[in-house]
């Protein structure tokens, strides 16, 4: 017997089966709704990513280690 693979809609926990065409959305309103909290800034990245070419600088003393 195969399982039927859903979630919860990100917006309002509705749960949506996989095979649904708004899939991981219940509708296109929580698609939308989900799109426009992206646009205007309402989800963030709670810790700074690390960038390679800016950790050098911020942490001159690795450059220095890596060469001796």
């Amino acid at each position: 017997m195969k399982k039927a693979i859903s979630l919860r809609c990100p917006t309002c926990r509705k749960i949506v089966l996989r095979s649904e065409p708004e899939f991981p959305f219940c509708c296109e309103r929580c698609r939308l709704i989900d799109l426009g909290k992206w646009a205007s800034g309402g989800y963030v990245i709670s810790t700074p990513l690390n960038d390679p070419e800016t950790d050098d600088f911020i942490h001159p003393n690795v450059q220095d280690q890596k060469a001796n």
